[in-house]
């Protein structure tokens, strides 16, 4: 397994990708391509199920990218079928290092009417009470993914088709989920009722494919047909084509805003908007709500580059390259010792000298978590001879910890949650420091009346502290929430 990089801590990361294919030639070749498309969604481990009449159910299970494991000829060879799934996979804070194989999905379970596989991209909030409940009525659990919950309810319940039986698990589970599974002749999608996590749907040649983002539809020359709604299944076969359910009623969406901010490729497509739209218009908004007086603006690559060019672009300020990234860092790069941890940012970035030096400068990045790379860059600036350096943050302030897919440290070490503004811009040693508001962010993604109190249009729980559905497990260990203090 690659070691986690040893400077990559003071970002928020999504903990997994999904995508599934029925209908077509070699599926799994069709995933292990829709996987390397949502490797930034998770890059420790990654696995394919597939299924083929004539050898049944196989899987592969592998540690590290999938360029380096899933375009092995030998290894594909094992995987037939028209019908496959796949996940990419970030384990969450508590679990770094220590991840084992069977950890890594999609899980697969056995039936009385059949096998069926699943691949899970969020988290289960209450899973360590089911997973209580469920041990003491018998169950025996082969991982620590709360996923795995999700096959064992299915195991208990009693109806008689997999698609119901996974309706009747995923309404024990609270949180958010978007699930690709399959049996041995459907394909089927879920996601939660508030639809946190994303999951779309797309045409490939006479099959049918599910996906995290579109930008994987893209790869593998998907025409994209809509995204699957916030509590919506559908089951996907090729003799009834798709079908479509509401097993969980009707709720207001509450799509991760941070999915717009961060999380998602630019080149992707959410609620019928540009990723990259999106993000260039956090920038524009920044400039009206944070101006500052300056000689260039840099984007901290790669996640602030659409919004740095917004910010250039509306407030006239020259846009530059300021800041270059070492492409071929890669996550194994070397075993660190103190003396190269000591190196901090500067094996992933390096300072253009001769376009930063004696000028002052806006840096636009995506967020600040913890501050500890941000101090880092800052003093990189100056170093280069930076007159001034100004910090403009295409999010607001990061203070509560995610429960809903995303690996977020313990709200202590949130930066946000503990300092004001102001504070946070002594700490981090720079002239001045902005945050894009809550309201600025819901316009840059459409909302052209900012954020709605009452009704939050979007989950932006780790800006606010609202979450749309209460963290069980982590109340039953003391967490308090916003409404709760």
């Amino acid at each position: 397994m690659p070691p986690s990089h040893p400077f990559d801590d003071d970002k928020l990361h999504e903990e997994c990708g999904v995508f599934g294919v029925v209908g077509v030639a070699d599926a799994a070749n069709f995933v292990a391509l829709g996987l390397h498309a949502l490797q930034h969604r998770g890059q420790e481990a990654g696995g394919i199920v597939s299924y083929d009449p004539a050898t049944g159910f196989q899987s592969a299970r592998r540690f590290g990218y999938v360029r380096d494991n899933f375009t092995k000829a030998s290894l594909m060879e094992t995987l037939p079928g028209q019908l496959a799934i796949g996940h990419v996979r970030y384990s969450t804070a508590g679990s770094k290092g220590n991840t084992a194989i069977r950890d890594v999905q999609p899980f697969f379970g056995e039936f009385s009417m059949g096998g069926a596989a699943l691949a899970h991209n969020g988290n289960i909030t209450n899973a360590e009470a089911l997973r209580r409940e469920l041990i003491d009525h018998g169950s025996i659990f082969q991982s620590s993914s709360d996923s795995e919950c999700i096959i064992h309810l299915m195991a208990r319940s009693f109806q008689r088709t997999i698609p119901e039986r996974m309706k009747d698990a995923l309404r024990r589970v609270e949180g958010a989920f978007s699930v690709v599974a399959m049996t041995r002749t459907k394909l089927i999608g879920v996601r939660d009722p508030l639809g946190v996590r994303p999951l779309v749907l797309g045409r490939v040649a006479d099959g049918w494919a599910l996906s995290s983002e579109t930008c994987a539809l893209d790869i593998i020359g998907a025409e994209f047909v809509r995204e699957i709604e916030p509590g919506e299944m559908v089951v996907i076969s090729t003799e009834n084509g798709i079908e479509s359910f509401r097993p969980f009623g009707h709720a207001p969406s509450r799509f991760c805003i941070f999915e717009h901010v961060y999380f998602s490729r630019p080149d992707s497509i959410l609620g019928g908007r540009s990723v990259y739209e999106t993000r260039r218009q956090i920038g524009v908004e920044l400039a009206r709500e944070a101006p500052v007086d300056a000689d260039l603006v840099c984007p901290v690559p790669d996640s602030g580059t659409p919004a740095a060019i917004g910010f250039s672009h509306e407030s006239g300020i020259p846009y530059g390259m300021g800041i270059i990234r070492n492409q071929y860092m890669g996550r194994t790069f070397i075993e660190p010792t103190e003396q190269i941890r000591n190196m901090g940012v500067r094996l992933k970035l390096n300072v253009n000298r001769a376009l930063i030096a004696g000028k002052r400068v806006v840096l636009v990045d995506d967020s600040v978590v913890r501050g500890t790379t941000s101090r880092k860059i800052k003093e990189m600036i100056l170093d280069a001879g930076a007159k001034e350096v100004h910090f403009r943050i295409a999010s607001p302030p990061t203070a509560w910890p995610c429960f809903y897919g995303v690996d977020t440290p313990e709200r202590e070490k949130l930066l946000a949650s503990q300092m004001t503004e102001d504070e946070m811009r002594d700490h981090l040693g720079v002239d001045s420091l902005k945050f894009v508001t809550l309201d600025g962010l819901y316009r840059a993604a459409g909302e052209a009346g900012g954020r709605n109190a009452q009704c939050p249009q979007y989950c932006d729980a780790c800006f606010s502290g609202d979450y749309p559905v209460a963290p069980s497990d982590m109340i039953a260990k003391g967490f308090q929430t916003k409404a709760a203090e």
